[in-house]
């Protein structure tokens, strides 16, 4: 895997896909004016007498745009500034117990071990019990309240090197700002679907308002789906990058391409048994559902465009550079572990890293 080709590649298709997400919020304000003239001349056209043409018409109507969507990006975001432990609490998960399981406490080493590598600051992890599905997720604001949960199917299932894959590709997350990105398109998209809902709400009532209300729920849902999609993609580019980045840190293919084709695996042999884990836990919410390792799949044409995560066969033949067959989930034995001793806390700032070692620019990132 070129594994710098494809970081690049992923950072220069995210900052243009940003590009058109704020293209999309103009041309959605302009959509809703459009929209909102036509509906005035047809109403002029349709009522006897002469309808003058309201004063101040655009300055409202982009006024009111903007002030749906931008609050609407404040209300979800600060929402989600409850903290990476709190959703990942909400999403069911546990605090680590590593003094009572050999399969915790080599997660917890692991963690220790790459958080010193990449010179970053431990994050808290937690566990996801009862959950037999291998994935995993991070989240988190910042550094400060940064959280990877773990599933117990993914300590069951992963050897040491597939949890390293797995942990890498999570903490990756957390060192590019990926998790924050998220929160902030998914705050962005929640303020155009609040356009449509607005026009909704306009269109109950009878007279001008089911005119108006009408024109700004088309641009409204246009809008919307467009922010969808790109968020979508967003996504999709950054989960790309993370695979990039969890193969240059740990020097490995098989760890992280052994997790998705035990995944592939998973879905293979009990399709409805790991569509159940999801639908009965946590993972299930929509702010958890796009910070995944793995997604769930989607079923028509339109709900894989919507899809946040790339399909599991292309991200592992770009991990490999070629298709790979899926692998069965056994459980694996996990060998006794000694605490480490210090943690990535502990890294003196300006000390020569492993991660400065085989990445020249890792101490600028």
């Amino acid at each position: 895997m070129k594994f710098w080709n494809h970081q690049e590649n992923a950072r220069s298709e995210t900052r243009r896909l940003l590009l058109g997400f704020a293209i999309a919020v103009a041309l959605l304000v302009a959509a809703v004016h459009g929209a909102l003239v036509v509906a005035w001349l047809l109403m002029a056209a349709v009522l006897p007498g002469n309808l003058p043409y309201p004063a101040g018409f655009l300055a409202v109507n982009v006024g009111v745009s903007l002030m749906l969507v931008l609050g609407g990006w404040w209300v979800e975001t600060s929402n989600l500034r409850a903290g990476g432990v709190k959703l990942a609490t909400r999403a069911g998960a546990r605090e680590l117990r590593p003094s009572i399981s050999h399969a915790e406490q080599r997660l917890a080493n692991i963690v220790d071990e790459l958080c010193i590598a990449a010179n970053m600051r431990r994050p808290q992890v937690m566990v996801v019990p009862r959950v037999d599905a291998i994935n995993a997720f991070a989240a988190g604001w910042d550094d400060k309240d940064a959280v990877v949960a773990v599933t117990q199917g993914a300590l069951d299932y992963l050897n040491r090197d597939e949890m390293q894959g797995l942990v890498a590709h999570e903490l990756s997350h957390l060192h590019e700002g990926d998790t924050r990105l998220k929160m902030q398109l998914a705050g962005m998209v929640y303020g155009l679907e609040l356009v449509y809902n607005f026009g909704d709400t306009l269109r109950e009532r009878r007279g001008l308002a089911w005119w108006f209300g009408s024109a700004i729920m088309l641009a409204g849902f246009a809008g919307w789906l467009t922010g969808r999609m790109l968020k979508a993609a967003v996504s999709r580019q950054r989960e790309y990058l993370a695979d990039a980045r969890a193969v240059q840190w740990t020097r490995s293919k098989d760890g992280l391409g052994g997790v998705l084709r035990k995944v592939m695996g998973q879905r293979r042999d009990t399709p409805a048994g790991y569509a159940q884990d999801h639908r009965h836990t946590g993972l299930a919410l929509p702010s958890v559902q796009h910070m995944l390792l793995v997604d769930v799949e989607g079923g028509g044409r339109l709900e894989r465009r919507l899809d946040t995560h790339p399909t599991l066969e292309d991200r592992v033949r770009r991990v490999y550079g070629r298709p790979m067959q899926p692998m069965a989930a056994s459980p694996v034995t996990v060998e006794p572990e000694s605490a480490r001793r210090g943690s990535a806390a502990s890294v003196v700032p300006g000390t020569p890293t492993i991660a400065s070692l085989v990445d020249p620019f890792a101490r600028f990132t």
